[in-house]
């Protein structure tokens, strides 16, 4: 099992009386990092909530009835969660129990998990994301020379699990996944009324990867109303198919200070959302492929590094732009990808005048160990 960068956060958090609550796309390695927590602990209790039996055991219960189903084992698996019904509740009353058990639960990030669970849970709860693998666990787990080899790969077939381990059959199985699983909890959703303009939404994202996204563009191409854009685009970011990046604006008066970019949080997806697995010679997305890729692992390494900072992209009117702008404790951090190595770039000069104590720096594939890991 390629080890996650995330275990040793979730290790560190048994045993405080909370529920661990792991949320993440399907088919991203939820269940497997289940199994691997398993081999420390000998009484075990293991519930699928796909299987309706288990779903039972937990639906509908009295504080009493959960205490005599839980308190005898060490830890507790709680897979599929949001298939419970009223999950939230059943967390919350788990969570004032306060028992020894360490109750740990997956789910898809599903609406109905995401939205219960935050609601009546609070306080309760220690949540946490998984992600597609991160190039460091890839390094971690090989070497740091031979991801650098396979990064066109990366770019073309992303890093979900299945793809990694069985790269023959890679183009299938992110077909497959993004048919059949990744659109499966918004098709179900009770207020989505035309799944087909759903996937024509996501096709449109797809082929303005690395531009700013203009909702209203995006009404008028699908024929649908504004505010429907936007929560589609909601919808899409609460399964983890896309997430958006808002516009930097401070001091200057030509920043455009309501922009938004949307990222894949897998290239492969992106690729497959488009039906384009053709090799970088034959692409015209390359620059935006390269810049996803950068975008979404550094979301990963922030999310599992426990970084509480907060990402952007900065644009003027005037076409002055530059690609990532991170946050925290008040010092900001700017980055511009660049797949070709040779290709120059500066920080824009408005930029550095306006906001002097900012870094800059130039991520190309020879330096990406610098800024992923």
């Amino acid at each position: 099992m390629i080890k996650r960068e995330i275990l040793p956060s979730i290790l560190a958090d048994f045993f405080r009386r909370k529920v661990i609550v792991l949320l993440g796309a399907r088919q991203v390695g939820k269940t497997t990092l289940l199994f691997g927590l398993h081999q420390a602990q000998e009484k075990v209790l293991s519930l699928n909530c796909d299987n309706i039996d288990d779903r039972l055991l937990l639906e509908e219960r009295s504080s009493t009835e959960l205490r005599h189903l839980l308190s005898s084992y060490e830890l507790v698996f709680i897979d599929e969660a949001q298939r419970v019904k009223n999950i939230g509740l059943t967390l919350k009353m788990i969570g004032d129990l306060k028992l020894d058990t360490q109750v740990i639960v997956t789910g898809s990030s599903s609406f109905d998990m995401a939205n219960e669970i935050n609601e009546p849970a609070t306080g309760r709860i220690i949540e946490y994301r998984l992600f597609p693998f991160s190039l460091s666990e890839m390094a971690a787990e090989s070497s740091e020379r031979e991801e650098r080899r396979l990064l066109e790969n990366r770019m073309i077939y992303g890093l979900y699990p299945e793809v990694v381990t069985v790269p023959g059959d890679a183009k299938r199985t992110l077909m497959t996944l993004t048919n059949n699983y990744l659109y499966k909890d918004l098709f179900a959703y009770k207020g989505m009324k035309k799944p087909d303009v759903l996937q024509k939404l996501a096709r449109a994202l797809a082929l303005q990867l690395g531009n700013e996204v203009s909702y209203n563009e995006l009404s008028n191409l699908l024929r649908i109303d504004k505010e429907t854009v936007e929560n589609y685009i909601n919808l899409l970011e609460k399964c983890f198919v896309v997430f958006r990046l808002d516009s930097f604006s401070r001091n200057l008066r030509n920043e455009i200070k309501k922009g938004k970019k949307v990222y894949f949080y897998d290239n492969g997806v992106r690729n497959a959302v488009i039906s384009n697995f053709a090799p970088l010679e034959l692409r015209t997305d390359v620059g935006a492929l390269w810049e996803n890729l950068m975008v979404s692992e550094r979301v990963k390494h922030n999310a599992w590094s426990g970084s509480f900072a907060q990402l952007y992209f900065w644009r003027t009117h005037d076409q002055k732009e530059i690609d990532l702008i991170e946050e925290q404790d008040g010092i900001l951090n700017t980055f511009e990808f660049k797949w070709n190595s040779k290709a120059g770039a500066s920080q824009p000069k408005i930029f550095r005048e306006t906001y002097p104590d900012s870094t800059y720096k130039v991520i190309t594939p020879e330096n990406l160990w610098s800024f992923v890991k």
